[in-house]
C-alpha cells in the first residue's frame, strides 16, 4: 500500500499524482546506466511525455466542442461550445477530465455550431463554483448574439492569430484558418515536450498554420466532405461552392494532402474531425488517412470524431 511523505499529507490525490511524476522525472535526469533500470525509466519518460489528452465532445455542423487537457497538471481548456451543457459535463467526466481545472474557453469563430450553448454552459459552470475565461477575437463576438448575450466585450481576452498564450500548464499558439467568416482559428497546444493541434472549418490550410500543426503527437484535422459526394448531393449550388471553395470546409483529399506533410516521428494519433452528415461517412475519412499512413509506413492510428458521442484520446 502506497504511503504519503509528510510534504504530501495536505495534498489532495491529484496533487500528489503530479508530483510524484516529477519526482519520476527528475530520477530520469540522474538515471543510473543498468538495463533494468533504464527500461523502466524509459517507459516512466514516456509516460510523461505523453501528458497531452484530446476529448472530442461533438464535431460535424451540428455542434462542435473539445478539451484538451494535461494530465499531469490537471489543467485544460475548452475549444468551443457548440453542444449541450449535459454533454460537455458528462463526457467530459467520462473523458477523464475535472472541469474545476478548466482554465479558459476558447472561441474558434463565430458560426453558431461552435458558440450556440456558450450561455447555458457558463452557467452550469458557475453554478459549481469555476469561473472560466473565454478567449476570442474581438470581430467574433461582435458577430456571435450569444456571445453577446453572455457577457460584456470588456470580460472578453482578445486573441489574434500568431499569439501564443499561456493557460496554466498549457501553453497555446493561435493559428489562422481559411473560413466564410470574420476571423477563425485553430490551435496548437504545447506542455512539457509534448504537443497537440486541432484545426476545423478551413477551406485550405493557408502556411501559418500547416507550420503551427508540424511535430505534433495528437493531430485534430477536419476532414469534412468527399469531393464527389459534395458534387452529386443535395445541396443547392451556392452551399455546394461554399463548401467546396477556399473559405469553406478541408476534403477528405485536402486533409489527405495535408497529412502527408505532417507525417513525422513524433505523429502517434490523427482523429478526422467536423465530418459531414450528409457529404461523407465516417469510413470513407479514416480510409483516406489511413491510406496516408500506410504508404509512408509510420506507425500512426487513425480514427474520427463523431457528431453525437464522444472520442478521448488519452494516451
Amino acid at each position: 500500500m502506497s504511503t504519503f511523505d509528510p510534504e504530501e499529507s495536505s495534498l489532495s490525490r491529484k496533487e500528489v499524482e503530479a508530483r510524484r511524476l516529477h519526482q519520476q522525472r527528475l530520477t530520469l535526469d540522474h538515471s543510473v546506466s543498468t538495463d533494468n533500470v533504464s527500461n523502466d525509466l524509459a517507459r516512466i519518460r514516456g509516460d510523461i511525455d505523453r501528458r497531452l489528452q484530446l476529448l472530442v465532445l461533438g464535431s460535424g455542423s451540428k455542434g462542435n466542442a473539445a478539451v484538451v487537457f494535461d494530465r499531469v497538471s490537471g489543467d485544460g481548456v475548452l475549444i468551443d461550445a457548440g453542444i449541450c451543457k449535459r454533454d460537455v459535463f458528462d463526457f467530459s467526466e467520462q473523458g477523464g477530465f475535472d472541469l474545476k481545472n478548466l482554465k479558459a474557453i476558447l472561441i474558434s469563430h463565430s458560426h453558431s455550431d461552435h458558440v450556440k450553448n456558450l450561455g447555458v454552459i457558463m452557467r452550469g459552470l458557475r453554478s459549481q463554483g469555476i469561473e472560466a475565461p473565454i478567449y476570442a477575437h474581438e470581430l467574433t463576438y461582435e458577430h456571435a448574439r450569444e456571445m453577446q448575450k453572455t457577457f460584456d466585450i470588456s470580460d472578453l481576452n482578445r486573441i489574434d492569430a500568431g499569439q501564443t498564450i499561456e493557460l496554466g500548464s498549457l501553453r497555446v499558439k493561435i493559428l489562422p484558418t481559411s473560413h466564410d467568416t470574420e476571423v477563425s482559428f485553430g490551435f496548437r497546444f504545447e506542455s512539457g515536450g509534448d504537443a497537440l493541434g486541432f484545426i476545423t472549418d478551413t477551406g485550405t490550410l493557408l502556411p501559418e498554420a500547416l507550420e503551427g500543426l508540424r511535430d505534433v503527437r495528437i493531430l485534430g484535422l477536419e476532414s469534412n466532405h468527399d469531393e464527389a459526394m459534395l458534387r452529386n448531393g443535395p445541396y443547392p449550388l451556392m452551399l455546394k461552392e461554399r463548401v467546396g471553395s477556399d473559405h469553406g470546409h478541408l476534403s477528405n483529399a485536402q486533409a489527405a494532402a495535408a497529412l502527408e506533410s505532417l507525417i513525422s516521428d513524433k505523429l502517434e494519433t490523427v482523429v478526422a474531425l467536423h465530418i459531414s452528415e450528409n457529404n461523407n461517412t465516417y469510413r470513407i475519412p479514416v480510409e483516406t488517412l489511413r491510406a496516408v499512413v500506410e504508404r509512408a509506413g509510420a506507425p500512426i492510428q487513425v480514427t474520427c470524431a463523431y457528431q453525437h458521442r464522444p472520442v478521448f484520446i488519452t494516451s
